[in-house]
């Protein structure tokens, strides 16, 4: 268990105690009679975090409300209130809760910055900074009114249970920062595909940046790095998805974030200054939205990810900005086939068919001339989905898909011919295959007609030895 960076002050000499005013405000709990000021701070129990203000830069021109990791060097900043409306040092800002219980944050010329409405009318609400880094307003009863773990900013934390999508709509995203020292709201963001509710995503601005990974039949996955045990749940609620990542008690700090870069970071404190990276996506140039062009995918099976055409195509120009063409057309009315390719992460762009078996989905795209592609997955019966089936089809082009050891699914890409016409290997077996068994037989055929004579001959009968 990590210390707590200050002790009580009942023990320190009362010449002092005026010098130390403000670490008396180092508990873990606002009031309304106990506002929380500029160089004041709240240090949860344990004290792991800190909340208060804090400037990114060495200027201290600007001030943000924030919450940081309160027992390692420098100032890891993991959520802030007012990202879009800084407040300048020299105007005093403040927390409080006011009459009305709202929880406020204002500066000295009554101007808010950042406001959370209770919806409680009386006195006895709190503001308390708990363990996990949770910032969270209450009741006088203690039921949570709103908290902090609810509106991430580009950060998930241990514990944290983030509500990505309800009724169809995705209701929370990871914002980066807007730079490096600005914590403004930035260009990439984090959250689930609003076209499918499927996969996560890395948007910058509109566009997809990045995609991650797809829903599938693990609504609980796991993993262990070093010292540290990890889990990430998705669960199903009916009309949306939860995400929660949580590691074992005892763990060193862990976060997952989304930096200024668009590049989506787990990290883990190593315990001795810095922050060690476990994963992060994009892990190459390979990885980027559609980078290898239609037809293209990243091959990420070796030392180096690089971009390869699939089956049956060939790339159409110098390099994958132009993706891949086919080898042989595929028109409608004419044979085709389907290849089955492991590995494969799922082509954007896709029509999720409901309710089907592998059979249903492999007859809905070979019955449809325009239907280039196919994935199925059985999904397990875990309540994070409500169809138990995934049947993704795809007409038209093939965008953004890899090959990648821990994927586990298979993609069926549709091919011009039938099998034994298009694949040149086999029919380099089959030919000579074929023209062995017709020599051979005709030999037979020679052996049994020289039998025959031989039969009618008996002077030939020592030949017999010789055959």
């Amino acid at each position: 268990m990590w210390k707590m960076a200050f002790r009580g002050t009942s023990c320190v000499p009362i010449l002092i105690l005026p010098l130390l005013s403000s670490l008396c405000q180092s508990d873990d709990q606002l009031t309304d009679a106990k506002p929380l000021s500029a160089g004041d701070m709240l240090v949860s129990k344990g004290g792991d975090f800190a909340l208060g203000f804090f400037s990114p830069n060495s200027s201290n021109t600007s001030l943000y409300l924030g919450i940081w990791y309160n027992s390692i060097p420098g100032r890891t900043v993991v959520w802030t209130a007012n990202r879009d409306y800084p407040i300048a040092a020299t105007s005093s800002p403040m927390l409080a809760i006011t009459n009305n219980s709202d929880l406020v944050l204002s500066d000295s010329q009554g101007h808010t910055r950042w406001v959370v409405k209770s919806g409680i009318t009386g006195v006895g609400v709190t503001a308390v900074l708990r363990s996990s880094g949770n910032f969270v307003l209450q009741s006088p009863n203690g039921t949570s009114i709103w908290q902090s773990f609810d509106y991430p900013t580009d950060t998930i934390l241990p514990g944290m249970r983030i509500y990505l999508s309800k009724r169809a709509r995705v209701v929370r995203r990871l914002i980066a920062w807007k730079g490096p020292i600005d914590p403004s709201t930035g260009d990439f963001s984090l959250g689930l595909d609003p076209k499918s509710n499927l996969q996560f995503v890395i948007w910058q601005g509109t566009m997809p940046y990045c995609r991650l990974s797809m829903l599938n039949n693990e609504s609980v996955g796991s993993g262990i790095y070093q010292n540290t045990i990890f889990t990430e749940v998705v669960t199903g609620t009916g009309d949306g998805f939860y995400y929660k990542f949580l590691v074992y008690e005892g763990s060193p700090y862990s976060r997952l974030m989304l930096d200024y870069m668009g590049v989506f970071r787990f990290l883990i404190w190593n315990n001795r200054s810095s922050w060690a990276t476990v994963t992060e996506h994009p892990a190459s140039s390979c990885d980027l939205y559609a980078s290898c062009g239609p037809f293209g995918y990243c091959d990420s099976m070796g030392t180096v990810a690089t971009c390869r055409c699939l089956d049956g195509f060939e790339p159409a120009g110098l390099n994958f900005s132009s993706g891949c063409r086919r080898t042989k057309a595929l028109k409608c009315g004419k044979p085709s086939h389907f290849v089955p390719l492991p590995r494969m992460k799922a082509p954007d762009k896709f029509l999720h068919v409901l309710n089907r078996s592998f059979d249903e989905c492999t007859t809905d795209c070979s019955n449809n001339c325009s239907c280039t592609a196919y994935s199925y997955t059985n999904l397990s019966s875990n309540g994070a989905m409500a169809d138990q089936s995934r049947c993704l089809l795809w007409t038209g082009e093939l965008v953004d898909t890899g090959k990648y050891s821990n994927y586990d699914d298979n993609l069926y890409l549709r091919l011009a011919n039938s099998p034994v016409r298009n694949n040149s290997k086999l029919v380099k077996i089959v030919v000579p295959t074929m023209a062995c068994v017709l020599i051979l037989a005709c030999l037979l055929v020679g052996i049994f007609k020289y039998r025959g004579i031989i039969k009618k001959c008996p002077s030939f009968s020592k030949l017999r030895l010789i055959l």
